[in-house]
């Protein structure tokens, strides 16, 4: 079956990751689904290279995997000691002092942190396993709309590690604290229906409906004016870090920018 970005000219098509642009809309897609979309520092580099690329009329980002998963988490080569080729294995990024151990995990992050930027949102397509770093890619996204055999776990924590890419801050903003810790720790799976009730997803739809309730919802998204998208995004990414006299005192200011523009009044 053609997937929704193929019959356009990629900006950028290359290890794992293709990006496509339509207008308003752009789609970001994991093209690798033999190995179920794993992931490898090569796909980080080509994920933060299409945030770079993203041209000033994308309103939208669209996020979706090829094939049965959405991401079944890193490239299991990782683990091994011979690692991918061409790329550091842990044991040679461990050995790294504290400066170059910390670069090379915020190089890694770069893939996970621009689909939050206020002038875009974010949605993330997910449907099967999205494990580990696929876990965090999918909660990179402002929004999550979910497949009914969508997996997914934190895997990190059983393997002796962290969830480093990111993924920490919205899982705890999302489901809270004691419900993040369960998952992380256990590893278990979450399906779609939890994900919805725990607030992981926005929506979970059939898998054969899951590119139509994409569509929509990125219709709906478009419909709103974008100066007005951009500053209601911005108030409400930053709400949790506000006190409630600070965040009022920010909606006042949104309105002020908001109602002269509208006005044409400069500032």
């Amino acid at each position: 079956m053609a997937t929704p970005d193929q019959d356009l000219a990629p900006v950028l098509d290359k290890d794992g990751v293709r990006l496509t642009v339509d207008d308003a809309i752009a789609t970001v897609t994991l093209t690798n689904p033999a190995k179920r979309n794993a992931q490898s520092p090569a796909l980080w580099r080509a994920l933060a290279e299409a945030g770079r690329l993203l041209p000033g009329s994308v309103r939208v980002v669209v996020l979706r995997g090829e094939g049965k998963s959405f991401s079944a988490g890193l490239d299991r080569q990782m683990f091994t000691p011979e690692g991918i080729p061409g790329e550091p294995t842990f044991t040679d990024i461990a050995r790294r002092d504290d400066a170059g151990l910390d670069a090379t995990i915020a190089e890694f992050q770069e893939a996970f942190t621009w689909w939050r930027r206020n002038d875009i949102v974010s949605v993330a397509a997910v449907q099967g396993h999205a494990i580990g770093a696929g876990f965090q890619l999918a909660l990179a996204c402002d929004l999550r709309i979910v497949a009914d055999d969508v997996q997914f776990a934190m895997r990190e924590t059983s393997l002796g590690i962290v969830p480093d890419l990111a993924g920490t801050h919205p899982l705890v903003g999302l489901v809270g604290y004691a419900r993040a810790l369960e998952i992380c720790v256990t590893g278990r799976f979450v399906g779609a229906q939890e994900s919805v009730a725990s607030g992981l997803a926005n929506l979970a739809v059939a898998g054969d409906e899951l590119d139509g309730a994409v569509r929509d919802l990125t219709a709906a998204l478009v419909a709103a004016p974008r100066d007005a998208v951009v500053e209601t995004k911005a108030l409400l990414s930053g709400a949790a870090g506000r006190s409630y006299d600070e965040q009022r005192s920010a909606e006042r200011a949104a309105q002020a920018r908001r109602l002269r523009d509208l006005a044409g009044i400069g500032e």
